[in-house]
């Protein structure tokens, strides 16, 4: 393996391999997890390559393949466990260069999987009137490939579920590691073989979504004395089926106060808040609701006039909030499935108190309205976060883990036969983000085991702006 013979075969090519700049091309928001920050600091990938158009990626990929040098596909690296960290050294394939929007039409887009979604957004209301169905909290740096690749849902999922929901990804295409490298059309239910794969089985270069009808959004902040106030609260606004709605975000206390630098003084203490964005038409249905779950209504505003908007205070953007002025958490990722997620939310509450905070998301998951949680963490030992997640476990409520790296460990708790066989069929060699598919590396594999695999790593000391 030598990443030389493949830069020396293609000299036309946007190469760095400053290894400053490789390795911060290299990183994600890993450093979230303290479990992943350990294990994953020194990684690095050897040089970093920005294909311009599908000749130069086939070129990339096609002399990677002989060489036998791993690639690893990035998009603006907003992932937070490891996803596009190359485990294994090698190429770093960056596809911010495939920013094009192909087509669009009433109801839907297609376009290069490299092109940022804040752009998109723009493109689609601008074009059509539209927008995506739902986004990260990473929108405004965030590409659609990487969204799909590793993200799962987000804002508007309070709405439209989560990327796995059939029709929310109508199509994508994929090209193969091979020596002659292949496009693959993916439709209908093999789109799952590529979505939220991390890149494992195939570099998506173009996608088809779904669009929904843009509106002038306009960001809500409900505070209640209670958690539980406002979860009740939260539930009952994502099910008024008949109110155009992207989020239903409920941060307890003392987060808002404490972390929430534009609006967070203006939460009274002790109290929670429900964080919502809400379509323009549908506001007056909100007072006799906030009051019948006994709220009060602290902030309006506009979404795009907002100097932080909202949706940069939920999901994961809420652990980067706290994290900004404390260190000393980290955060789950949970499903409180239903029909007793809010039973099973005040169980847990009382069973962690101020060591685990309960940031939730609702959501609507198979049909039904659940919640997903983002709890902050106070982070003591290894040892007591996993206990924690096993009480969680016991208790019902699934945890997709992020402090590990490897897809089943992560959440997707098993790669069925079908993703393997595709894995086999697009890349044989086994050469794109190895490390991150459990089930391909060791056919014995069991949760919770995956984590002892060979890192490339290097010594280099980069600086804290690198680093974090």
């Amino acid at each position: 393996m030598t990443v030389a013979a493949v830069t020396q075969a293609l000299p036309g090519l946007a190469w760095t391999t400053d290894p400053a700049l490789v390795r911060q091309k290299s990183r994600d928001f890993f450093w979230y997890s303290p479990v992943l920050k350990r294990q994953l600091n020194k990684v690095t990938g050897e040089a970093l390559v920005a294909p311009r158009d599908e000749a130069e990626l086939r070129a990339v990929l096609a002399a990677a393949h002989a060489h036998d040098v791993p690639v690893t596909v990035r998009g603006a690296g907003t992932g937070n466990y490891g996803q596009a960290m190359p485990l294994r050294g090698g190429i770093v394939l960056e596809m911010t260069g495939f920013n094009r929007v192909v087509w669009t039409k009433p109801g839907v887009v297609r376009a290069e999987a490299g092109i940022k979604l804040m752009d998109l957004d723009a493109h689609l209301k601008r074009e059509i009137g539209g927008e995506l169905r739902f986004h990260p909290s990473t929108k405004r740096t965030a590409t659609l490939g990487g969204f799909i690749a590793g993200g799962s849902s987000g804002i508007g999922s309070t709405t439209w579920g989560i990327l796995r929901e059939p029709g929310n990804i109508l199509g994508l295409k994929v090209l193969t590691m091979e020596a002659e490298p292949r496009a693959l059309e993916l439709r209908g239910p093999d789109i799952n073989k590529a979505n939220h794969a991390y890149g494992t089985n195939g570099v998506i270069t173009e996608l088809e979504m779904p669009v929904a009808p843009a509106w002038d959004w306009v960001d809500v902040v409900v505070a209640f004395p209670t958690l539980m106030g406002a979860a009740r609260f939260a539930d009952s606004f994502t099910r008024m089926d008949g109110v155009a709605k992207k989020l239903a975000c409920v941060v307890p206390a003392p987060l808002p106060q404490l972390h929430f630098k534009t609006w967070g003084r203006k939460v009274p203490p002790g109290h929670s808040v429900a964080c919502l964005m809400v379509a323009p038409p549908f506001l007056d249905l909100l007072p006799s609701l906030i009051a019948s779950h006994g709220g009060a209504e602290i902030l309006r505003e506009p979404s795009e006039a907002a100097e932080v908007p909202l949706y940069e205070h939920s999901w994961n953007h809420t652990t980067l909030q706290v994290l900004k002025t404390d260190k000393g958490i980290t955060y789950l990722q949970t499903l409180f499935p239903a029909p007793n997620h809010l039973e099973l939310i005040a169980k847990l509450e009382k069973t962690f108190g101020e060591e685990v905070l309960l940031h939730l998301e609702f959501v609507r998951f198979g049909g039904t309205v659940c919640a997903f949680g983002l709890q902050i963490v106070r982070f003591t030992t290894e040892e007591r976060l996993a206990e924690i997640i096993r009480l969680h476990e016991e208790a019902g409520a699934p945890i997709f883990n992020p402090h590990t790296f490897t897809l089943e460990d992560g959440g997707m708790k098993r790669v069925d036969q079908d993703q393997l066989d595709f894995k086999r069929l697009t890349d044989p060699k086994g050469l794109l983000n190895p490390g991150k598919m459990a089930a391909w590396d060791d056919p014995a594999w069991k949760p919770g085991t995956s984590q002892s695999i060979h890192l490339y790593e290097t010594d280099y000391d980069a600086p804290a702006e690198v680093l974090e």
